[in-house]
């Protein structure tokens, strides 16, 4: 399992662009917002916060998502098609070990890029360090993994990387919307709101955590929950083939 980890870590890091892009992107359109006098202004439609200050969370979103659901699939779906799972299918290593190296490698870049977000918006933009330090921890673990626990389902169940690219496109939307990463939350409408604060990756397990206190203990559920699922369905259903 380690060597799994250590070579899916080593491809991760050649893929340079996309790799690149995973990383620091969030953390560069923090900067491109923050540019903006106005979203740095306080204004009483985020309680007297800035737009800047109640947006890092849908941020976070975008991290997971991208992560989670854009680019888990294309890489197990592209080793597929240049038929690397059909060289590992004449080893005896189960199936269910290349998606755990898949969940830990790109879990950890996950969190390398949530910390440069959070480095960059104290340090250029004087916002609070989260208020609930391990509310904020527990919410980007379980809605990190129930995103790529998702990601990897699409990756077991699609055939090719045509087909992986399409269902990922559809679902990376559908969490983007509800995450508030398209339009912000207050111009949701409430039901869309209440559904997205129960959808991983859990936007208001993770504005809680960084705005107030410890997050809902049912969202954090809700992500556990989806985590086993997915995880569970990705893991029986896979194959090399």
């Amino acid at each position: 399992m380690l060597r799994i980890i250590e070579i899916e870590a080593r491809l991760f890091v050649r893929d340079r662009l996309n790799s690149l892009f995973s990383l620091v992107f969030p953390a560069l359109l923090l900067l491109g917002l923050g540019a903006v006098p106005a979203l740095r202004t306080p204004d009483p439609q985020f309680g007297g916060l800035r737009f800047i200050d109640s947006y890092l969370s849908s941020i976070i979103v975008f991290t997971l998502v991208f992560i989670g659901i854009n680019r888990v699939p294309a890489v197990v779906a592209t080793y597929r098609e240049k038929g690397v799972l059909r060289r590992l299918a004449t080893t005896p290593m189960h199936p269910a070990r290349l998606l755990v190296g898949q969940l830990v490698v790109n879990f950890a870049a996950a969190i390398l890029s949530v910390l440069l977000t959070i480095v960059v918006a104290y340090v250029v933009f004087d916002v609070d360090l989260p208020h609930h330090p391990l509310g904020l921890a527990c919410a980007v673990l379980l809605g990190g993994t129930g995103t790529l626990a998702l990601g990897l389902v699409i990756a077991a169940l699609a055939p090719n990387a045509r087909a992986a690219g399409g269902w990922a496109t559809v679902v990376f939307m559908l969490l983007m919307f509800l995450g508030g990463v398209y339009l912000p939350r207050f111009m949701l409408p409430a039901v869309v709101v209440k559904i997205g604060s129960y959808s991983p990756p859990g936007v208001e397990a993770l504005q809680q955590a960084w705005l107030g206190t410890a997050p809902d203990w049912r969202h954090l559920a809700i992500m556990g929950l989806v985590s086993l699922v997915a995880g569970t369905v990705a893991a029986r259903t896979f194959r090399w083939e």
